[in-house]
């Protein structure tokens, strides 16, 4: 097992990461830019080293500053958390190069399940559920108008490259087709510095589907079943709760394997989610695999007890997976409302600022993960995300009550959150019946939000 590990992130999961390995032993050292400099939780780490001004191009997304950082560490492995370089397979090359370990897939397999042509390529060999669409890159206008017409419209334009709802387009007719098509390459080549598209069938009204994955270095991998995230306002997800409502045990059970299969087709190892989407008939497609741990991470845990951050470690190390997949069961019902610092009433904008009060929520079944506080200052620089607030019950509807009385006991300002979209959600007819999609936010948002 690993003495000590650097931990090349910042806020709640940086945090987390510092609990995980405290608790195993561990001795974690933070980094941190001149934005985060004086946060509580670098407190927490064995030590805390600076790695840069507030800009995450000069600090968390500086790969050689982390890799001194390291080094003067003298750690033996480096966790990347999620976003920032976690899914960056030169990131961990360059790790492995300077033999330090990269908590994490190997960088191979993150470069095949990254590009989203490639990773369809290989769920096709797998034999695992894909939308309609190209097989291979689409070079030009009039490739993807061929394309659109012989699968039919309204299709997906999608970077392949992409993630975070960047490069991704909706189109209805050949000529938004047309247009979209450009800008979507234009924002991909911006954000990811790879152009390359892809076109597929538009699923309407799907769910949004995740499956937990974990994998050893010995071929072994197990599924933590699924979460649903259809909860989303522009490609961003809000929500987050397992079990899935609403699908079948026959379609958990196949989308399960399918997951399996796929991750083991791609030789991964480390923790992982395969994402799906689930039309209304319960029908199931292959989107892509995060390989990395998720923001939304913890709604598995609460349901297996399984801690998937000290596994990531363990599996590091070389450790066998020691879980057994029928030994793996959902327990209860979680819940998890991601409370980020903007606003609602205003097109939810950003609300960088100093926190003045800041009372968590707690009581039976109550989880927040968080490193904020009362005197925090949520900085213009990073994700607004300021704490994740879950609930774990017996049953859906239980842990809808407690989810609703947490938000109601949760107190932050003078920013604004979205604490007030959370209260109307869990209102809302719709969502107690489980009857919603992907879209849901946006409609719901357009009218009144019905109470139930």
């Amino acid at each position: 097992m690993f003495s000590r590990i650097l931990i090349a992130n910042r806020g709640e999961i940086a945090l987390r990461i510092i609990r995980a390995c405290r608790d195993m032993g561990i001795d974690a050292i933070a980094v941190y830019s001149k934005a985060d400099e004086g946060a509580a939780y670098l407190e927490l780490a064995k030590d805390a080293i600076c790695i840069g001004a507030a800009p995450a191009a000069a600090s968390y997304l500086n790969p050689a500053t982390i890799l001194a950082a390291a080094e003067v560490a003298d750690v033996e492995a480096i966790h990347p958390g999620y976003g920032f370089l976690a899914e960056n397979p030169t990131f961990a090359q360059m790790c492995r190069e300077a033999k330090i370990e990269f908590i994490g897939p190997s960088a191979e397999a993150m470069q095949l399940l990254g590009n989203k042509v490639e990773a369809r390529r290989l769920a096709r060999k797998a034999k695992v559920p894909l939308v309609p669409g190209s097989k291979e890159a689409v070079e030009s206008e009039d490739e993807a108008v061929k394309i659109a017409g012989k699968i039919g419209y309204p299709v997906m334009i999608k970077a392949s490259a992409g993630g975070g709802g960047r490069g991704i387009r909706a189109v209805h007719n050949e000529a938004v087709l047309r247009s979209s098509f450009r800008h979507a390459r234009q924002e991909a080549e911006a954000a990811f510095k790879d152009g390359t598209l892809y076109i597929e069938k538009l699923v309407e009204k799907p769910r949004h589907v995740e499956v937990q994955l974990l994998g050893d270095r010995k071929g072994n991998i197990v599924h933590l079943w699924e979460r649903d995230c259809s909860l989303q306002r522009r490609n961003q997800k809000l929500v987050e709760e397992s079990p899935s409502p609403h699908i079948s045990a026959r379609t958990r059970r196949k989308l399960c394997s399918a997951a399996v299969r796929l991750a083991k087709a791609a030789g991964y190892y480390s923790a992982g989610t395969c994402e799906f989407l689930v039309d209304e008939k319960e029908n199931f497609y292959f989107m892509e695999i995060n390989a990395r741990i998720q923001v939304e991470h913890p709604v598995t845990e609460l349901i297996t007890g399984v801690d998937l951050v000290q596994w990531q470690i363990r599996i590091a190390a070389g450790e066998k997976l020691k879980l057994r997949q029928d030994a793996i069961e959902q327990h209860g019902h979680a819940i998890e409302c991601r409370i980020n610092a903007e606003d609602p009433e205003h097109n939810f904008r950003p609300c960088p600022g100093r926190i003045e009060q800041f009372i968590p929520p707690g009581g039976p079944g109550v989880r927040v993960d968080t490193h904020a506080y009362a005197g925090y200052m949520v900085s213009p620089h990073y994700d607004s995300m300021v704490a994740k607030l879950l609930v774990h019950r017996p049953t859906r509807r239980e842990a809808i009550n407690a989810m609703r009385r947490a938000l109601e006991e949760f107190r932050i300002s003078p920013i604004a959150t979205t604490i007030p979209i959370h209260r109307k959600i869990m209102e809302h007819i719709d969502f107690v019946d489980g009857n919603v999609d992907t879209g849901f936010v946006e409609r719901a948002l357009d009218t009144d939000l019905r109470s139930t």
